[in-house]
Order: C-alpha cells, then sequence, then structure tokens
C-alpha cells in the first residue's frame, strides 16, 4: 500500500478519534473508546478488525495468538488504543514491536485519558 494511501487512512483514523474524544472526553474504559471508534471508523466507510492476533515467530519456534492488536484499519496501520494517565516510552516500543510482527508500515497510539487528544496521539513507523 502507498504512503498517500496510508495517510488517507491515518488521516481518517485520527478524525474518528478526535470524533469520539470530543462526544466522551476522558476517563472513560479502553473499552468504550475502542467500540466508539470502531463505529466512527467504519462510518467513514473504512475496514477495522479488533482484538486480531499476531503471532510470535522465533526462530523455528511459532507462539500463535501471544499478542492481540486493539485494532487494523483496512488491513493496514496498527491502532494501539490506551486511556491511562501517564504514557511511558514502553508503550511506543509495544506498538513498534507489535508493526514489526504484523509486517506493517503505520500504527497510531492514541490514548484517550488527555484532556486534548492532539497531546496523545503518537504515530510510528515501521520501515518507511
Amino acid at each position: 500500500m502507498g504512503e498517500e494511501r496510508l495517510n488517507a487512512i491515518s488521516l481518517a483514523i485520527v478524525q474518528s478519534a478526535i470524533e469520539v474524544h470530543r462526544a466522551l472526553g476522558p476517563g472513560l474504559l479502553e473499552s468504550i473508546y475502542r467500540s466508539c471508534l470502531c463505529y466512527e471508523i467504519r462510518e467513514r466507510g473504512l475496514a477495522v478488525l479488533t482484538e486480531q492476533t499476531i503471532p510470535v515467530r522465533y526462530k523455528n519456534l511459532v507462539l500463535n495468538g501471544a499478542y492481540r492488536l486493539d485494532l487494523i484499519v483496512e488491513g493496514a496501520v496498527v491502532v494501539e488504543l490506551k486511556s491511562i494517565e501517564t504514557v511511558l516510552p514502553v508503550h511506543y516500543a509495544q506498538l513498534l514491536s507489535y508493526l514489526r510482527l504484523a509486517d506493517k508500515r503505520l500504527g497510531l497510539f492514541i490514548n484517550f485519558n488527555v484532556p486534548v487528544l492532539a497531546r496523545g496521539i503518537k504515530r510510528l513507523v515501521n520501515k518507511f
């Protein structure tokens, strides 16, 4: 998938997240934000899968179902959702690991527990 299409998908996801955050505000459970975000993304005509498992491969060992991705949009963009007070560097590292394991190029980390959602979004790339 080309960079232009990935950027368009990313923009739609961010717009969807802003819509959800404006309506609900911070402080709710991650599962609530996930359901509402999926609704908004689908309303924009994009396909979204939730809780998709990805295997971990180590040499000849395959650990199936080791990790679950919060969202995969259009089969291309991985979205990691949080509703936490403090984001740590390990949270971003986790998303980068998911991108590598799923062989995806673009990820969005979205923390809904912020007063202004723009401060809770981080875009991460793998192999750009």
